[in-house]
């Protein structure tokens, strides 16, 4: 029986977590729930720290109190027309200019707040906030490669007032930019660092544990994690993210039927949802239970249209023996994309299935155009010139194979019939008896055959 990965998922991990207590696209391809982010969507909260910085603090300006007055109540409009006329005629004021920047930042305004912001770190390069807040910002927009060195001055300056739990934050961002995420390596280890940098400055949250699972998941620390995620659930038994993950992480590990709990518990809270119905529905599949193919399919009732979720029922469909019912899914997909390898090779797995060994025939032969690396479609387009008696395509499949994939019974056996129909005697010989090496009683019909026929070869 083929082998049908139902599911690719994502995973992010962990170098060195040590004391810690241990990231084929739709929606069935969702990765798995992520960490939760380190990175705010609003501003740090206003508490500017400038004098907490300087030997002497400095009185603040009236108008400049007056707004930080204003902006304590969310009055975004006195706020702005207390400080803009300030810093028309200040405009090195870098604490005035910070709350211009936090104010933009609370509004929205990220271009105006960037730009505040680094006014005010021009004005003050030890303004930890401005700092801070500039990382978070560009983080929050995905400037992870200009977020990073603000977040990582933020870390090595003193946060006076807002105190060290704003510094942690800063390292817990750090982390989330650190770590492996879809489209960048990352470094394991930093990010590790990073998190345990936060936590020397702050109590570890329930997020951290998460992201410290995640990350030793992806450095194949696949032992820490789970221990990470038990203890969260120790705690709060229904955490989803948490249940999720672990149903992941089982899975990963083929511990398809202990996965099982945490996925049910995690989709009884969010029932439907298309990437826990499609973790589910791998853990039951590789246990061969039943209820996968009735549960899939009623999330591709749910979602008819997401490619992913109709490949992973047609994978489905051709492993339960329903050939046909997979065949008429994978026409869908290849009416939107007729040269997919591996959409051709699955159709012509089931055409073979079905005994339609032409037009497998014809599938195989098109993917090997597409695609003449794909192992998988020379071996289908040999087995298939086999049985339309094309003995001659047979051994040039099986040649391009063995480019790609070692020798096994089933070529064997393949080459052999290829020469014996094009009265190759040598070679007959030679591949009839690699094969009766090789299959060990595993093909009984087939080494009656084989034995048959070297009895008449070996007379001619």
């Amino acid at each position: 029986m083929r082998h049908v990965v139902l599911l690719v998922f994502f995973s992010t991990a962990l170098s060195g977590v040590g004391a810690l207590a241990l990231d084929s696209s739709s929606a069935s391809q969702q990765q798995v729930p992520p960490v939760p982010s380190a990175v705010p969507s609003s501003p740090v909260p206003h508490a500017p720290a400038e004098q907490a910085q300087t030997a002497e603090p400095q009185p603040v300006p009236q108008q400049v109190a007056d707004a930080e007055a204003a902006i304590s109540k969310s009055d975004w409009k006195t706020a702005r027309a207390d400080l803009e006329p300030w810093v028309a005629a200040h405009p090195s004021d870098a604490r005035a200019l910070f709350d211009l920047g936090y104010i933009a930042d609370a509004q929205n305004r990220l271009s105006d707040a960037a730009s505040y912001y680094r006014r005010a770190i021009a004005a003050n390069p030890q303004s930890f906030e401005a700092h801070l807040s500039l990382g978070l910002l560009l983080a929050r927009e995905g400037k992870l490669t200009e977020a990073r060195p603000e977040l990582v001055t933020a870390t090595t300056l003193d946060p006076g007032v807002a105190g060290p739990a704003l510094k942690a934050r800063a390292w817990r961002a750090l982390a989330q930019i650190d770590r492996p995420q879809p489209g960048t390596s990352g470094d394991t280890t930093q990010a590790s660092n990073d998190l345990l940098e936060a936590l020397k400055l702050s109590p570890e949250t329930e997020a951290d544990t998460l992201l410290a699972a995640s990350l030793a998941e992806q450095a194949g620390q696949l032992d820490g994690a789970e221990a990470a995620y038990r203890r969260i659930l120790a705690k709060d038994p229904k955490s989803e993210l948490a249940n999720a993950r672990l149903g992941h992480l089982l899975i990963l590990k083929k511990q398809y039927a202990q996965a099982e709990l945490p996925l049910r518990t995690a989709l009884a809270q969010t029932p439907g949802d298309p990437y826990l119905t499609a973790q589910l529905a791998t853990a039951l599949a590789a246990q061969n239970k039943p209820e996968a193919v009735p549960l899939l399919q009623k999330l591709h009732a749910a979602h008819p249209d997401d490619p992913a979720i109709t490949r992973m029922l047609a994978e489905l469909l051709a492993d339960s023996g329903d050939p046909a019912g997979s065949d008429r899914l994978y026409a869908e997909l290849l009416a939107a994309h007729p040269d997919e390898p591996d959409l051709l090779v699955a159709h012509g797995q089931n055409l073979v299935l079905e005994q339609k060994f032409a037009e497998a025939f014809a599938a195989f032969n098109t993917a090997t155009e597409v695609d003449p690396t794909n192992a998988d479609a020379w071996s289908g387009l040999a087995f298939t010139a086999s049985k339309t008696n094309q003995p001659s395509i047979t051994l040039h499949a099986l040649t391009m194979r063995s480019k790609y994939l070692p020798e096994n019974a089933s070529t064997y056996f393949l080459w052999a019939t290829a020469y014996d129909t094009l009265q190759r005697k040598a070679e007959a010989v030679a591949y009839y008896q690699h094969f009766l090496d090789s299959s060990a009683g595993k093909f009984p019909d087939q080494e009656w055959q084989a034995r048959q026929r070297l009895q008449l070869l070996e007379k001619k």
